[in-house]
């Protein structure tokens, strides 16, 4: 897929990844619709991107907000053809001692942001998109997806929710709208503020955000980004060792 003079809208786009992906983006020519809660990160970015990028404050962790910027984003941005899924929040919590009980908001807020929204972005702007003669959807998951770690249950479920919701997704494109491209990019572990100080070999954002987007511009349903391309093989043939890899991630 060309991204040259895309639209396209990016999550959790002033941290980590999703910073990433937007300097990418912009490099690639795309205009950037960078969505995030940072409003100051966002300004900032504004400022360095000449007019090819909006910022767009909002906390996912919010329904309503969510459900009010899908209408307004259309309204203003007609042209956007590519979707980015990025944000996501990762909460530990041990549910036997019951640390999960205590932070029940916490993982709620984990749970509508990283997959509820992304249901609900999907719901809104796919009927646009499938308008458009060319468009895609990138929903962004983990090798936690496929293979939990037992520090962060909820994380694990809510990746793998959005695996089987992105599949699921690209069925139905197949069918309806076979010109919507829809991927699922596997991230291994990457050197972020939410993983910092855990974790050994960690890819850096800027390594991530260049796998993720040449698998989209090759066209590929599953983007394996980094060490999690060997993760579908070692699930294969020893499924036990791939779960004990993880297991303590």
């Amino acid at each position: 897929m060309d991204l040259r003079n895309a639209t396209v809208l990016v999550t959790g786009a002033t941290r980590g990844v999703g910073a990433a992906l937007t300097r990418r983006l912009l490099a690639e020519g795309a205009h950037v619709i960078a969505l995030a809660r940072d409003a100051d990160r966002l300004a900032e970015a504004a400022r360095d991107a000449a007019g090819r990028l909006t910022p767009w404050p909002l906390d996912l962790g919010r329904r309503e907000d969510v459900d009010a910027a899908v209408a307004t984003l259309l309204s203003r941005h007609p042209e956007l053809s590519v979707v980015i899924n990025n944000a996501g929040v990762q909460v530990a919590s041990d549910f036997v001692r019951g640390e999960a009980a205590a932070r029940l908001g916490d993982l709620r807020a984990e749970m509508t942001i990283n997959l509820e929204a992304v249901v609900a972005l999907c719901a809104g702007l796919l009927p646009h998109l499938a308008s458009r003669p060319r468009a895609a959807i990138v929903n962004v998951t983990s090798g936690l997806a496929l293979a939990p770690k037992r520090s962060a249950p909820v994380y694990c479920a809510t990746k793998a929710g959005v695996r089987a919701f992105t599949r699921a997704l690209r069925y139905q494109c197949e069918d309806a709208a076979p010109h919507v491209h829809v991927a699922e990019a596997v991230l291994p572990l990457v050197d972020t503020d939410m993983t910092r100080g855990r974790g050994a070999g960690k890819l850096s954002p800027d390594a991530a955000a260049f796998g993720l987007l040449e698998g989209l511009k090759a066209g590929r349903g599953e983007i394996y980004v980094g060490k999690a391309a060997a993760l579908p093989p070692l699930l294969r043939l020893a499924p036990g060792l791939g779960y004990r890899l993880l297991r303590d991630d």
